[in-house]
């Protein structure tokens, strides 16, 4: 049973978020560094995802019906990967070992590799590509199921995404929803210093797409949005608004915080404030 039917708990999903977090902070401690800035700006979209919303089953990762989730901007895997942790897809002492001599989580997505990775990703720019041939291949064998695909803003200053948004609004493919982490951000600075992109809602809407615009950082809205994505005549783009390294408290007033150095002092301090911060956000609920 796809577990959108089940009915949204809030208090749970930011809960994911939470625990997504810490589990990849405490990856990169272990590995002394990672891409941490666009790791934390996934945490939330991830959550409601595999949360909420996908229908996948971590004792039958293979299942043929399931939804698949492409990570193009598969750098963050620590994102991912402490995700899959988090769902039962492995065991999360696994996450310590990130990027060391045999691990099962390399620095980048490898689906030969780790348990749950549906695509292999880390050459920016080819991530929609690949998600657009499975959601095509997933109609031509009748196979149910949606396709995920989260794309970074940087990223999307290569062409191939063009080629893709271009095929996918042609055939309409419905089955495969874009998500867009737009922290506004990239390895060596902004991405309107260094290409800007403009307004991407325009951008798509006028190649064809549904375009919805949310917080990435508020679960409740991403749960809303994604409930209903692809359900249209029109392909759907939601653009997630992020903060890179949101929520990772060290990550968050650092000038350059693609890739950091992670100390266990730095660990503890974030994870004391995500777990802080999570507290306050309960009790404003109610």
């Amino acid at each position: 049973m796809p577990s959108k039917k089940k009915p949204f708990d809030v208090r749970a999903t930011m809960r994911a978020a939470a625990e997504i977090r810490k589990g990849a902070i405490r990856a990169m401690e272990a590995a002394g560094s990672g891409h941490i800035g666009g790791s934390m700006s996934l945490a939330e979209m991830l959550a409601v995802l595999y949360t909420d919303i996908l229908n996948i089953d971590p004792k039958n990762p293979k299942m043929r019906d399931r939804d698949y989730v492409v990570l193009s901007k598969g750098h963050c895997g620590p994102a991912l990967y402490s995700t899959l942790a988090y769902k039962g897809y492995f065991d999360p002492s696994e996450l310590l070992t990130l990027n060391k001599g045999g691990t099962n989580l390399p620095s980048h997505c490898d689906r030969l590799k780790t348990v749950g990775i549906d695509i292999s990703t880390g050459s920016l720019g080819q991530g929609l590509s690949l998600a657009t041939g499975v959601a095509v291949g997933k109609k031509m064998q009748g196979i149910p199921g949606k396709v995920y695909a989260i794309v970074g803003d940087g990223e999307l200053q290569e062409g191939q995404n063009w080629e893709a948004f271009l095929f996918i609004a042609h055939r309409k493919i419905t089955n495969l929803v874009t998500i867009i982490d737009n922290n506004r951000r990239q390895l060596d600075g902004y991405t309107a210093d260094i290409c800007d992109e403009a307004d991407l809602g325009k951008k798509l809407e006028a190649f064809g797409f549904e375009v919805r615009r949310v917080d990435g950082h508020d679960v409740t809205a991403i749960y809303n949005v994604l409930l209903t994505a692809g359900e249209g005549e029109k392909p759907t783009v939601v653009i997630c608004d992020t903060e890179k390294g949101h929520g990772c408290c060290f990550a968050e007033i650092d000038g350059f915080n693609h890739y950091m150095p992670v100390s266990h002092e730095d660990a503890d301090r974030a994870v004391e404030e995500i777990e802080r911060r999570l507290q306050k956000a309960y009790e404003q609920l109610g």
